[in-house]
């Protein structure tokens, strides 16, 4: 019989893995504080305020809704009760030129019709042998790599082995997914299109192994808007935390990871105030960790992030702005001509790109372009950026041509902005480094360049005893439903290691 629970769990980080963990730890009877440096929840799933307009600028994207169901119910609760989700039709639209468009659909079939009418019959057939080879690396590495936790290569592969004797050749994992989506793709626009999955996890296509091919297939599982926008899903999973116990602490800066007898003790505020706790779960990026931003006595928990293994950052801007034009719907993507030199100018030249690939989100639009538009609408832009906020100020005569050129090819493609300063916000890779300190700006942690860089994000379990790890820098990676899986993740091994203690 199960006595009662008197473990105390400091929760360092309110983004989306830490609120997860702090639901499932309060969910089994243990008293969690989470502590926030921010005024707020969400980390990186951030929420602007320009006048009365509340806009996410951080991820848009709502995939793996059972990853979420199954956060819910671990805590006796419904994801229903707490959100209200409608599935898209549209993915994603996508655009080179006013002449040039193409939507992607939640029905593959009425995609694969949609890319035969934009690139011909041959680009339709490779778009299915495209989505049958996505979902045999997701259905390969589902239970052997993404819900395993920390896996290595020798059992992953044996793993894969076992199951499946072709999985091993299925995953790909040596070639770049430039060059495998150029099997399936002759037209450049659509390896452009489908390269663009790199991104999702901060990387350039041009280095990323082709298993990130997977993500293709997470989308078509199902994408969903969310009522009130993504940041409700901080708001929903703080709200049901807190309803289960867990105390929640904004404005709490962490100066220190206590470390006592070799093993977490509790946390040190810049207040001077110590918290003392049985065990600690870090959802911050790992790169802080190691650069001694919490402590000399934590710093070798993990290893350190090289600074040339630093995905991407963004320059981002946030605006209340009349549109005129272009049919956007909610997600849009505007491409150049010249994806290879975007890539060189981020990882080779540490310069904003020459020629960005902008993202649109629409806000106050639905998948198929309709919501209420009879005046200013609320937008994000992003445009993939280096992560180098921490040697580089990106000042105006930086930051101003890059947006030139962005909203130039924005204007080429058709779609007019009307932007004003007055409710306009710019966020830059130094902001992004300034809020998430240790990174650079980088916002998906390592970038997974090379074969070997997914087994190179360490797992829940840090090198010091008592101290857990959770966040896109973690193992399974960046994402909204994989900071959630290392959130359940960190969750559950604190949970087995405390109970290997109870008499």
């Amino acid at each position: 019989m199960l006595k009662t629970r008197s473990d105390r769990v400091v929760v360092i980080g309110a983004g989306v893995a830490g609120l997860v963990a702090a639901l499932e730890l309060a969910a089994r009877g243990v008293q969690v504080t989470v502590l926030e440096k921010a005024a707020t929840p969400g980390g990186k799933l951030r929420e602007i305020r320009i006048g009365n307009a509340r806009i996410d600028a951080g991820p848009t994207v709502f995939t793996l809704r059972r990853v979420f169901d199954a956060v819910f119910a671990s805590a006796g609760l419904s994801l229903e009760d707490h959100l209200t989700l409608k599935p898209a039709d549209i993915i994603a639209r996508h655009a080179w030129s006013e002449s040039e468009r193409l939507d992607l659909y939640a029905d593959p079939e009425r995609t694969a019709e949609a890319i035969g009418d934009f690139a011909g019959a041959a680009a339709a057939k490779g778009y299915r042998s495209f989505c049958r080879q996505a979902k045999s690396i997701y259905d390969t590495l589902e239970n052997t790599f993404m819900m395993a936790s920390k896996p290595s290569l020798p059992v992953l592969m044996k793993r894969v082995a076992v199951e499946n004797v072709l999985g091993l050749w299925r995953i790909n994992p040596y070639q770049t997914m430039w060059r495998a989506l150029g099997g399936h793709f002759r037209d450049p626009r659509l390896q452009q299109l489908f390269g663009r999955y790199s991104t999702y996890c901060g990387s350039s296509p041009f280095h990323a192994p082709a298993t990130l091919m997977l993500i293709a297939h997470v989308e078509r599982e199902g994408v969903w808007l969310v009522e009130g926008g993504m940041y409700r899903i901080a708001e929903a999973l703080a709200e049901a935390g807190a309803r289960l116990g867990a105390d929640y602490r904004y404005g709490e800066d962490v100066r220190e990871i206590v470390v006592e007898h070799g093993r977490a003790a509790g946390v040190r505020l810049a207040s001077g105030e110590t918290i003392r706790a049985d065990a600690v779960v870090l959802n911050a990026d790992t790169a802080a960790l190691a650069q001694g931003l919490f402590g000399a006595k934590a710093k070798a928990s993990v290893a350190e992030t090289p600074r040339s293994a630093r995905s991407l950052s963004a320059l981002t801007w946030v605006m209340v702005a009349q549109t005129s034009g272009f049919p956007l719907v909610r997600h849009t993507v505007f491409f150049g001509r010249d994806y290879a030199d975007e890539f060189r100018d981020i990882f080779n030249r540490s310069r904003l790109p020459e020629k960005p690939t902008v993202y649109v989100c629409a806000q106050d639009r639905d998948d198929a372009g309709a919501g209420s538009l009879t005046g200013p609408e609320r937008l994000l832009f992003i445009v993939n950026a280096p992560a180098t906020g921490d040697t580089q100020r990106f000042n105006t005569s930086e930051t101003d041509p890059c947006e030139e050129r962005t909203f130039r090819l924005l204007q080429s493609c058709g779609l007019t902005v009307e932007r004003r300063p007055e409710t306009t916000v710019m966020t830059t890779p130094t902001d992004f480094n300034r809020l998430f300190p240790g990174t650079g700006g980088a916002i998906y942690g390592r970038a997974s360049h090379g074969w070997m860089a997914s087994f190179l994000r360490p797992g829940s379990r840090s090198r010091v005893p008592g101290l857990y790890l959770a966040g896109g820098s973690t193992h399974p990676g960046a994402g909204v439903p994989m900071a959630a899986l290392s959130g359940r993740m960190a969750a559950s091994a604190l949970m087995s290691d405390l109970a290997s203690t109870l008499v």
